[in-house]
């Protein structure tokens, strides 16, 4: 069950809930109005949230908060993501409530903002488009910022992160870089990151005179990473965070690979016509990293390595 803590926020125009009725905002030093207004409910992280202590610290800028969308002051804010992408984002044990780091600052940007926060697992070809007809307000799924997608959504960018590979133990393949996969199956998560990167690849190894990949794709990460557990694949690519959490469980007799060169920034992404709300979520990112709040998030499911210096719009080249 969802807790939540209640906060006054004291700040001008950020409890007018008739603002997006017309009515003028209580800035004027109106005390009785002040008081009369609406509170305004804050979600706590889950328990099973290794952040749940840094994000349920978390209190609004009032600044940020009162410029925020009337929409999320109303209907709280709206964020999709794929669910299973380990340590960014994972079910808690009740197999129903997104934890990780994506989740954990989607957490920390709605408090921030002083607005509630509701996460909806989909897979990760509907969330671009959930995001364009307004069913989301934003995505942060471990998705990349490149030019290609910056058609579609703009970015406010959230950490810089590369490219690995999983192999079994003991790498029986012997790949220890891109070269080596040339004649191999390879598995992916279609129209991901890691589906461009293996198709460069496999470009490669055709232009070199050398056998093609067999590239599988798949609709998510874990039935990818089944393809090198059953023997079908002998490598998948995914993000190396990733990666290096799956190796970390013995019982998936797995290790991770880097892959040199592929660090990119990973992007909130909103609609590009909704100037509003990606202010208000660049504002909120900077608010956090400048506090260190961001840092702790961060720290807490060990991506310290990721931490980006100040929120950056389509920083993906």
């Amino acid at each position: 069950m969802n807790t939540r803590i209640l906060t006054t926020l004291a700040v001008g125009g950020l409890l007018a809930a008739t603002a997006a009725c017309g009515a003028q905002s209580l800035d004027g030093g109106d005390s009785d109005a002040a008081a009369s207004a609406p509170a305004v409910t804050l979600d706590q992280a889950p328990a099973e949230e290794k952040a749940a202590d840094v994000i349920n610290a978390i209190t609004p800028d009032g600044d940020l908060a009162a410029k925020a969308p009337a929409s999320l002051k109303s209907g709280g804010l709206k964020v999709v993501s794929s669910i299973g992408y380990p340590p960014m984002e994972l079910f808690a044990s009740d197999g129903k409530t997104p934890i990780g780091f994506d989740p954990a600052l989607a957490r920390a940007i709605a408090r921030k903002l002083g607005v509630t926060v509701t996460i909806t697992d989909e897979e990760f070809n509907s969330q671009i488009p959930g995001v364009l007809t307004g069913r989301y307000d934003f995505v942060i799924s471990s998705m990349t910022d490149n030019p290609e997608r910056q058609g579609q959504v703009t970015f406010v960018d959230y950490v810089q992160a590369g490219a690995g590979m999983l192999v079994k133990t003991g790498n029986p393949a012997g790949i220890t870089g891109p070269k080596d996969l040339c004649g191999k199956t390879v598995s992916v998560v279609d129209n991901g990151s890691s589906m461009e990167l293996a198709e460069s690849y496999d470009a490669d190894c055709k232009k070199d005179g050398k056998p093609a990949m067999d590239i599988l794709k798949f609709p998510g990460d874990t039935e990818a990473m089944l393809q090198v557990g059953n023997g079908r694949a002998q490598a998948t690519i995914t993000d190396y965070v990733v990666a290096a959490y799956k190796s970390a469980d013995p019982k998936l007799a797995m290790e991770a690979i880097t892959l040199e060169g592929t660090a990119a920034p990973w992007g909130i992404g909103m609609k590009p016509d909704n100037a509003q709300l990606i202010d208000s979520v660049k504002g909120a990112l900077d608010s956090l990293i400048k506090s260190g709040e961001y840092g702790k998030l961060l720290k807490a499911w060990n991506l310290d390595a990721l931490a980006v210096e100040s929120a950056v719009v389509n920083g993906g080249k």
